[in-house]
C-alpha cells in the first residue's frame, strides 16, 4: 500500500496534476472585518480570530461573536490554535512551551507547562481523537502523547534511528484513525495511534496545510490543492489573483477562507 500510494502521487505530480481545474470559479459568501493577525476554522465552520492584542474571538458560522478569550497577559501571542475538537480549544505558546486548554466558550480549563515535563522545544501540537494531546519533541526527535495534566502517555523511538534524517513537522492532525505529521521540507508522515509509521505521502512545499475529513488541503503560489486520501486524486485550482494575494488560507470540505489585510473573505468552491 505504501509503494502504491507513493507511486500514484508521484505520477500525478509528474503529469502536472492532470485533474487541474483551471477555470473553476470561487463563489464569494461573505467577509469578516477586524483586527486579525491569524485565524483558524473548525469542522462546524466556527471561526477563531487572533488579534494583534492576543485576544481570541470565536464567531459562529453566521459570523456572530459567541465567545472571547482575553486572559492574555501571562503568555503573550499564541503561536498555534487547534480547534479540531470544537468543544475543546488548544492555544499553544511556543516561547513559553505552554498549552492553554479552553472550553467551547473559551474559558480556561487547564494550563500545561511542558517544561515541567522536560519537554523544552515543540513546534507542532494537535488534539487526539480521545481528547489527549499529540506533540513532537524537537530535542528528542520523538512523537509524544500527553494528557491534560501533561503526563506522558506514549512516545516513539528517536526518529533519527527510524528515518536517518528526522522530520521537523509544522503541523499535526489526528484524523480518521490516523495521525498526520507534515514537514514542508520533506513529506507527510502517516502514523497509527500507537506511533507506528504506516506510510508517507509525497507532498512537500505546500503552505496552509490542513487535513479535513478525507482530504488534505494546501496552497502553493497561485494554486490551491486538494488531495483525496482514499483515492490518491489531486485536484488543483488556479486562484484568481486577488485571492492568491491573501496572507493565509484555511479550509473546510467545501469552503475556502482567505485572510486579507484586515478581513477574512469566505468562498464556496468545488
Amino acid at each position: 500500500m505504501k509503494k502504491k500510494l507513493e507511486i500514484s502521487l508521484l505520477l500525478l505530480l509528474m503529469m502536472g496534476f492532470a485533474n487541474a481545474q483551471m477555470d473553476t470559479s470561487f463563489k464569494w459568501v461573505k467577509s469578516i472585518k477586524g483586527d486579525i493577525v491569524a485565524f483558524t476554522v473548525d469542522n462546524l465552520d466556527n471561526i477563531y480570530l487572533l488579534s494583534s492584542t492576543s485576544q481570541v474571538k470565536k464567531l459562529n458560522a453566521n459570523g456572530d461573536s459567541v465567545a472571547v478569550f482575553n486572559d492574555v497577559k501571562k503568555f503573550g501571542q499564541a503561536t498555534l490554535i487547534d480547534v479540531s475538537n470544537p468543544l475543546k480549544v488548544l492555544l499553544y505558546y511556543k516561547d513559553f512551551a505552554t498549552i492553554v486548554v479552553l472550553d467551547r466558550y473559551l474559558n480556561i480549563r487547564n494550563t500545561i507547562d511542558l517544561r515541567k515535563q522536560n519537554i523544552l522545544q515543540v513546534q507542532a501540537i494537535g488534539q487526539s481523537y480521545d481528547n489527549k494531546i499529540w506533540l513532537y519533541d524537537e530535542l528528542e526527535n520523538k512523537l509524544k502523547k500527553i494528557d491534560e495534566d501533561g503526563k506522558l502517555l506514549l512516545e516513539t523511538p528517536d526518529f533519527r534511528f527510524l528515518f536517518g534524517s528526522a522530520p521537523s513537522p509544522q503541523k499535526i492532525f489526528d484524523e480518521d484513525q490516523y495521525l498526520y505529521l507534515y514537514d514542508s521540507a520533506q513529506e507527510v508522515f502517516v502514523f497509527d495511534y500507537y506511533g507506528a509509521l504506516k506510510n508517507k505521502i509525497l507532498i512537500s512545499g505546500w503552505q496552509n496545510f490542513k487535513v479535513a475529513g478525507r482530504y488534505i488541503f494546501g496552497s502553493k503560489n497561485n494554486s490551491l490543492y486538494r488531495y483525496d486520501i482514499k483515492t490518491f486524486r489531486v485536484d488543483e485550482w488556479n486562484m484568481p489573483e486577488e485571492i492568491a494575494k491573501s496572507r493565509a488560507f484555511n479550509f473546510t470540505t467545501s469552503r475556502l477562507y482567505a485572510l486579507r489585510k484586515d478581513s477574512i473573505d469566505i468562498f464556496n468552491f468545488h
